[in-house]
Order: C-alpha cells, then sequence, then structure tokens
C-alpha cells in the first residue's frame, strides 16, 4: 500500500432502588463457529527501572524513557505558578507531596508522567483560532464545517502518579469554510480545570493513576474532602475532565467523560470553542454518563447509559429528539461492577457489554488499584429492548474472553426459523490483564459476533489480523446493517506501557466474512502514514448525507496525524473509496496536536443550528 511521507457532576452520591423482583435470565453461548483468536504475548515482563527518588532526577538506561523525561519537564518549568499561594493551600501542597514521598508505591512507567507524558502526549497550550496552510491538493467543498477532537492535556504535570487517561480535556478543531482551513485548541472549562487555574495545581485525585493501594487512596480522599469541607473546592459542580469524546444530540454539542455529567460546548463562527458548562438535561441527569452515547441517524434519539462502583451497576437511558432525557432504567441483573466503556443499538434492542475490568474496593486493600480487572469474571453481552421500562426482559449471554472498549454497530437479522438475531461488531481487547501497566501487550482483534435470541447460541469470526482499534463507520448506518469499517492500526512495535499510537488506518469490508466465513482477513483498503509518523482515531465524512441512492463509503476519512521526527502535526482527508485511501487533501497546523481520543465531524448547516 501506499504510504504518506511529510516534512463526576454529583460526587459519590448515594441513590437507592426499589427491588421489584426482576426477572432476568442468563443464557450460557453455545459457540457453533467460533473463529479461534491469535494470542500476543502476554509474559509480563518484568519492569527494571524503578523511581528510586520523588525529586524526578533519576538515571535511566532507556533512551526514549530519558527523551520523554527532559520534554516533560520543560513544559513544568514553563507552567510553575505565577504567584504564591496561600496559607492554607501551603498546608495542603504540603500534605500531597508528603502523601507522594512516604504512602505512593514506587512509580511505574505507566504511571509516571515523565515518561506517560513524553514525546507527543505531552501536554500544549490552548492556541485561539489561527489559519492554516493547505499543503497537499485541496480540501472537497462538501467539507466545509467543522472536524473537532477529544483528548487528555493536563494543565499542570503532577509529580505522583499519572495515568494519560486522567488529564485534562482539550478538543483540537479544524474549521473548514470554502477550502480554507482554520485551527484552534481549546481546554473543555471544566469545575476542576478552573479551580486548578485559579490556585495553579493539581488538587482533584487521578481517577485511575492516584487510586492505587488503600493508604495513598484513604490518604487523597481525606485530603481532597478537606478541601471541600474548608469550602475551597465546590464538589457540586463536579470532579470531571470532558477528555473522552464529543457527541452532537438534541440540538448541542458535548464533551464527555464517563467520570461526569456532560459540559456543552459551542463553536464560534470565527472558530474558537468555547465551554458553555455543565448541561444536567433539567436536573434529570444528576450522576454521570458513557462517553459515548450512540445517535440513531433516523429518530435522531440518544441511547446512553453510566456505570458504577454499587449497585445498579449500570444504569441504562435514552434521551428524545430534541435531546429530552427519559427515565433511567437500573440494571440490576448485572452482579459485577463492569467498566462499561460503550454500547451498540440496533432498531429493537440496546447492546451492553459486561467485562472483566471493574472496580473493587478490595482490590485497594490488596495493594492494587481500585479499577483493575478481574480474570475469574465472564465477560457477558446483555440484549435490552432500547425502549425498556425495566430490565425484566433483558437476556444475558456469556462470551469467554470477550472484552471491548468500543462497538462498532449493531443490527437486527432473523435465523432460519424466524427467530431474533442480534449481530454486534467490535474489536476485542486480547490481553486485557495489561492494559492498565503495559498496553503495548494488548491486541484489538475484529470481531463479529452473532446472538440468536432464543436458542442461546453465539458464534464468533474474526475480521482481520491487524491490531486495531477506534473503529467508525458512516453514521447513517448506526443500528443498520453495514458493510464498511474504518479502524485505527496499532504501530507495529508499540511504545512501551503507552497508549496505542497508530501507523495508518484500514478499511474492512463486514460482509467478506459472511462469504468465507471468517476464514480471512477482511481487509480490503489501508493507508500508512509514513516513516515515524502517527495518528488516532479516523472519522467518516459521507460526501452526499441527504442522498439516499449515494453508496456506503462514498465519503471521507479525515484524521490528525503528527510526524515525530518534525515535530509537525497536520490534517488529511482520504478518499474512503480508494484502495489505498488516497489523500485528497492535507492541512499543516499551526501547532503540534497530542494524540488523543475521539472526534466528531459537523457540517455547516448542523453548526448553524447548535
Amino acid at each position: 500500500m501506499e504510504t504518506l511521507h511529510s516534512s463526576m457532576h454529583t460526587p459519590f452520591v448515594f441513590q437507592g432502588y426499589a427491588n421489584h423482583g426482576f426477572r432476568n435470565q442468563t443464557i450460557k453461548s453455545r459457540p457453533t463457529s467460533v473463529v479461534s483468536v491469535f494470542r500476543i504475548n502476554d509474559e509480563v515482563h518484568d519492569i527494571e527501572r524503578r523511581i528510586t527518588t520523588r525529586k524526578r532526577q533519576k538515571q535511566e538506561d532507556d533512551h526514549v524513557v530519558m527523551e520523554s523525561c527532559r520534554s516533560v519537564e520543560v513544559i513544568r518549568d514553563s507552567r510553575k505558578p505565577s504567584s504564591e499561594p496561600d496559607l492554607l493551600e501551603k498546608v495542603f501542597r504540603t500534605l500531597d507531596d508528603a502523601i507522594i514521598k512516604f504512602l505512593d508505591p514506587p512509580l511505574d512507567i505507566s504511571v509516571d508522567p515523565s515518561y506517560v507524558l513524553g514525546d507527543n502526549f505531552a501536554p500544549v497550550d490552548e492556541l485561539g483560532p489561527t489559519e492554516c496552510e493547505v499543503v497537499h491538493g485541496s480540501i472537497p467543498p462538501c467539507l466545509d464545517g467543522v472536524y473537532i477532537r477529544n483528548g487528555p492535556n493536563p494543565q499542570f504535570v503532577p509529580s505522583g502518579p499519572h495515568h494519560y487517561f486522567d488529564g485534562d480535556g482539550m478538543v483540537h478543531s479544524i474549521r473548514i469554510s470554502h477550502g480554507r482551513a482554520t485551527f484552534c485548541s481549546r481546554y473543555v472549562k471544566t469545575n476542576k480545570y478552573l479551580f486548578e487555574h485559579q490556585i495553579r495545581s493539581n488538587v482533584v485525585p487521578n481517577v485511575i493513576g492516584g487510586m492505587h493501594g488503600l493508604g495513598p487512596f484513604m490518604a487523597r480522599a481525606t485530603l481532597f474532602a478537606a478541601r471541600v469541607i474548608s469550602g475551597r473546592y465546590d464538589i457540586v459542580k463536579g470532579i470531571g475532565v470532558a477528555n473522552t469524546s464529543l457527541s452532537l444530540f438534541g440540538g448541542r454539542l458535548y464533551a464527555l467523560c464517563e467520570s461526569d455529567i456532560p459540559y456543552a460546548i459551542k463553536l464560534e463562527e470565527d472558530g474558537d470553542i468555547r465551554t458553555l458548562g455543565h448541561h444536567d438535561f433539567d436536573g434529570k441527569l444528576t450522576m454521570n454518563m458513557t462517553a459515548h452515547p450512540k445517535i440513531d441517524p433516523e429518530t435522531k434519539e440518544a441511547f446512553a447509559f453510566r456505570y458504577w462502583a454499587t449497585q445498579p451497576y449500570l444504569t441504562y437511558f435514552n434521551f428524545d429528539s430534541n435531546g429530552n432525557k427519559q427515565p433511567d432504567v437500573p440494571i440490576f441483573s448485572m452482579k459485577h461492577s463492569s467498566l462499561t466503556h460503550d454500547l451498540a443499538i440496533t432498531q429493537k434492542y440496546a447492546v451492553i457489554c459486561e467485562i472483566q475490568i471493574g472496580a473493587n474496593p478490595m482490590n485497594l486493600i490488596r495493594g492494587g488499584r481500585l479499577v483493575d480487572v478481574d480474570p475469574r469474571k465472564v465477560p457477558r453481552i446483555g440484549v435490552l429492548p432500547r425502549y425498556a421500562k425495566d430490565d425484566s426482559d433483558m437476556k444475558w449471554f456469556e462470551v469467554p474472553g470477550f472484552n471491548i472498549f468500543h462497538s462498532v454497530n449493531a443490527w437486527d437479522e432473523k435465523d432460519e426459523d424466524g427467530g431474533d438475531v442480534v449481530v454486534l461488531v467490535a474489536p476485542n481487547i486480547l490481553s486485557v490483564e495489561h492494559f492498565f501497566k503495559r498496553a503495548d501487550l494488548i491486541h484489538g482483534s475484529m470481531e463479529k459476533v452473532t446472538i440468536h435470541l432464543e436458542t442461546g447460541v453465539v458464534s464468533r469470526h474474526r475480521l482481520s489480523t491487524r491490531s486495531s482499534e477506534f473503529p467508525v463507520i458512516n453514521p447513517a448506518y448506526v443500528a443498520k446493517k453495514n458493510k464498511y469499517v474504518y479502524v485505527a492500526v496499532s504501530e507495529e512495535i508499540p511504545l512501551k506501557s503507552k497508549i496505542m499510537r497508530a501507523s495508518g488506518v484500514a478499511k474492512l469490508d463486514i460482509s467478506a466474512s459472511e462469504d468465507n466465513n471468517g476464514g480471512h482477513d477482511c481487509t480490503v483498503g489501508s493507508r500508512m502514514y509514513g516513516d515515524n509518523c502517527f495518528g488516532g482515531e479516523p472519522f467518516f465524512v459521507a460526501r452526499e448525507p441527504d442522498n439516499r441512492e449515494s453508496e456506503e463509503d462514498d465519503g471521507y476519512v479525515v484524521s490528525y496525524v503528527h510526524n515525530e521526527s518534525s515535530g509537525e502535526s497536520s490534517f488529511l482527508v482520504m478518499d474512503a473509496r480508494s484502495p489505498d485511501l488516497q489523500v485528497l487533501a492535507a492541512v499543516k497546523l499551526p501547532q503540534r496536536v497530542p494524540y488523543g481520543l475521539h472526534g466528531i465531524f459537523i457540517r455547516e448547516k448542523d453548526l448553524n443550528e447548535i
């Protein structure tokens, strides 16, 4: 293939539900044509480099780690507080330093900010609307609108443990009008961001990196509680970072993270980005929600959920086309905590996956993470009527070894006897036990799972041999049978303990698995970015979204790509129909764009309605 070369709203609130004796069914899967998935080396390598001092003056024998340390130290020095904190704040900071020095275990590189935030994972400063240069080709006229992508970008680099997912949310947008592009990077102005910006220091404990071991966890929770009780931090306004994704429904654009309720944001005509604030849907959303609501392209409804560390571990709900939240549906049939990150919908059902990762306070007592992997747990897929009033009609299907974070799509079918069948496509995370400490050892294997609701038969087919994640489709095909999937392809030799970098994008043809019984790779197109160039999630934009006669893949794949050699970032527009995903336009960006998470493209006519 051709390559491109380039120079929580409300805090921990108890919420009770009456037990109405719901009827639930658990059906063990009986695989009929399970395709064995290949394993990657899941041997846990000993981590030779240990932190021997908390002053960040360590000797590293790994060249990559050394370079990462240097880049982050420069950022840390440039972000020192501009004014002296008051006496009480000095006390709080002294206690925080004591927790790091005396209670925290030695920093593993997976939560060492001087490593995790190195290279193009390092945070950048805000940049107001800035015109860009189109350095290759031209931007198609139908792309008038904005591509905006979210991701972690810590305002202050902490001294203590910090996981990549803990960073403050920053959105990077490129607004396109008549072939010209304007770029902008802005923090989502969360309650956490605003308070920490005012005092020029970290305050809210890191949800993933800082919750390791009972002693450090209790100490950080107590210290944060003291800030709240003293009136310095208003926890009612939330503790979330809004760093995961973006979603447009009910006439509003939201920045999302599952530790909080959504933050509404607005895209200005000049390309700037403004945070409007928390949105609780007239008080009906009092707790957190998923960062991946699914939007039905026909009805414009949004389907979502939240997960929690206590029962009900998951609560399902939806929003009508005007953005009005409908009543909660607590899922009492989920018996264990699950870090369920995404869901899928069909015309009839909501499809929810229970995975082996979840929150367990006993982990802290054992010196582990609050959120971790339970190897004894059997993953399940739950199928619930999408307009259910309770979970009495929910059916669960055991699917061993099936752990997903992102769903591609789902749709309804009928079997030969006329029974309901649900088809789910998603990347399965192999060796999920390495997710938090050795992300480079996990492998995303794209699978199609077919569930016969009446017989309980579950079959699985592998669609690709490449390690891939961040799957997207033509948004018009959500909840309907689709043919094509676009995925970010992981680099062949990932950086140790760092989150995935994409060396390219691949196009998969799901229908090929039906003709060949899942026996070969379904990749039908790909674009590799070139030497030392990496990106993240792609996004598909239809050329004529209102034309129902258009082919499913008639459109463009867009993404941010960074050149590690030159230090430059670009916005690429690729032809989704060409076998090599030909680059039609490349836009040089005025600032480096760190590797991030999820984005969205919004057309000009939709922007005017927000």
